[in-house]
């Protein structure tokens, strides 16, 4: 068994194809249109997809609940990727770090897509790879 993709409701395609390959470098790896709604698959690097779900006709934005967390990334210059963001104008979060219980941090930041999904954006190393 392998994770294959995430996906997330969003309400203007292209909008949020061009945060991902700014933000991320995700690439379209396949779009599929039906009637009432269109399927978008971004890859990174790695092959993960991250599917986005565009609901033909919807003009409020989607209730995130309370049960959504966030999705992940790694990078190999955490300092590098939030100056890069905040030239883009995408507005990342301050950086942080949190040290682990039993030795070594996990240095990161925090940035919002345009649907509000946050996007927690990790140092690659230790744990995260």
């Amino acid at each position: 068994m392998a994770m294959i993709h995430s996906m997330i409701r969003v309400l203007d395609e292209t909008r949020s194809v061009d945060f991902y390959r700014s933000a991320f470098g995700f690439e379209v790896a396949g779009r599929y249109e039906f009637e009432s709604f269109v399927l978008v698959y971004l890859t990174d690097e790695n092959g993960f997809e991250l599917e986005l779900t565009v609901n033909k006709g919807r003009g409020e934005a989607y209730d995130l609940g309370n049960g959504y967390g966030h999705l992940a990334v790694s990078v190999s210059d955490l300092t590098v990727a939030h100056e890069q963001m905040k030239t883009l104008g995408l507005s990342p979060g301050d950086l942080k770090m949190l040290s682990l219980p039993g030795g070594g941090e996990a240095r990161f930041f925090f940035i919002q897509d345009p649907d509000g999904y946050k996007i927690e954006v990790l140092q690659r190393g230790g744990r995260y790879r």
